[in-house]
């Protein structure tokens, strides 16, 4: 996982954090692999008597890119978050990822508010949301 984050411009989760969230009750991990090794991940966090949910990281590895990965691991994430009595579920992405942003336009999610230099490096991100059904 750590290797994946190091692929984010900025914004890396150290380890700290990523064990942190290995071990917490109301975080969702799922790891995508294949012989081994990782290929992509989404870490979901659901706030006790929440109504939304929070798709904190998705990365997917270059080389894993374009086959739909990105894609089922956040329909795995919308499931969770549905069964776990969600509404809706959320996501920041940076404003200058398209391929991000048309990923989740495909699956539903609208802009909901522009987050001025909202990441480390200065960069605009955009808050996407989505209704469950």
């Amino acid at each position: 996982m750590l290797k994946l984050e190091a692929l984010f411009p900025s914004d890396r989760m150290p380890l700290r954090s990523v064990r942190r969230f290995l071990r917490t009750p109301n975080a969702r991990v799922w790891i995508a692999e294949r012989e081994g090794r990782c290929l992509g991940n989404l870490i979901l966090l659901l706030r006790r008597g929440g109504r939304s949910a929070r798709i904190y990281s998705l990365v997917v590895a270059p080389a894993a890119r374009g086959q739909g990965l990105a894609r089922r691991l956040v329909q795995a994430a919308e499931t969770s978050a549905a069964s776990a009595g969600r509404d809706s579920i959320f996501l920041e992405v940076r404003s200058d990822n398209p391929a991000a942003r048309h990923l989740y336009a495909s699956m539903g999610y609208h802009e909901s508010r522009r987050l001025p230099a909202f990441y480390d490096d200065g960069a605009d991100g955009l808050r996407l949301e989505k209704v469950l059904s």
